[in-house]
């Protein structure tokens, strides 16, 4: 027999949000592994779904609630899985679950629905052809340094999780790394009752957050500029390197153009120039 592992999104903040086939896959399920056993079972009340047998899985417990949805799954049960908030997996427990639940051979389906992230990029104002999820970044030392190195240089529209309490530090930290007028915005207490979006500079919003905002934040940060390509006289250089080792101008300036990312044509005519 073989059992399915329905992840299900739960709402942010509004339990308004929480969609009718949410509700009936909880209460279509032989178990619902959760991180806080009352928090769960308030929303279940709320939903209508009594006498839900809950099971407690969170970034402490994970390992071991798996190995009982994993037995439960062997018996042909469902097991649905929610977080405080939003979707499984996402900065929240879930991910290793999923990863053995798969490598088992058992079915895993989704219920789509609130997500933090999204509902911050998309409020932004910023890009959202492009982006990626950074979630926490690391607490201190070597690995925070190394982060926002890499992050500095990151294209794509950034969303990151922090506490209120240290958000002004992270953005001060931010705009160190990335330039104090870099756009972002923090979307405070969404789907809430005082939900709020503040908009500007790095430099800006770490002022404002001075005074620690209340309730859950995410932080949306503008990607860095695109990186200036390299000017003719590099492209010639390395053209001539080329040439010197003895390749055609055809094959110089396939190699060329590879290798420093600039258009075939470009190199090609720049080659023929010399």
């Amino acid at each position: 027999m073989s059992g399915r592992l329905v992840l299900v999104a739960t709402p942010i903040g509004n339990l308004g949000d929480l969609p009718p086939r949410a509700v009936e896959a909880l209460a279509g399920a032989d178990a619902v592994a959760c991180e806080d056993t009352r928090h769960s079972g308030r929303l279940l009340a709320h939903a209508g779904i009594a006498d839900a047998r809950l099971l407690r899985l969170d970034a402490h417990t994970e390992d071991r609630a798996t190995e009982d949805v994993l037995r439960r799954l062997g018996e042909g049960q469902v097991v649905a899985v929610v977080t405080d908030a939003g979707t499984p997996g996402i900065s929240d427990p879930g991910e290793r679950l999923v990863r053995r639940v798969v490598e088992a051979g058992h079915e895993v389906t989704v219920v789509p629905g609130p997500s933090a992230p999204v509902a911050a990029l998309v409020a932004s104002g910023l890009p959202t052809e492009r982006w990626c999820m950074e979630g926490f970044l690391p607490r201190k030392g070597a690995a925070r340094s190394a982060r926002l190195a890499e992050l500095a240089v990151e294209e794509r529209t950034m969303v990151l999780f922090e506490s209120p309490h240290r958000l002004a530090a992270t953005l001060a930290e931010l705009g160190a790394a990335f330039g104090a007028g870099r756009p972002a915005c923090v979307a405070r207490e969404m789907t809430k009752l005082h939900e709020e979006f503040v908009r500007g500079t790095l430099e800006e919003l770490a002022a404002w957050a001075a005074q620690p905002p209340k309730g859950e934040v995410v932080l949306v940060v503008g990607g860095a500029p695109p990186a200036e390509g390299p000017d003719d006289e590099r492209v010639r250089v390395a053209l001539r390197e080329a040439l010197d080792r003895g390749a055609s101008t055809r094959d110089a300036a396939d190699e060329v153009a590879r290798l420093l990312g600039v258009g075939r044509r470009r190199a090609y005519r720049l080659a023929l120039e010399d």
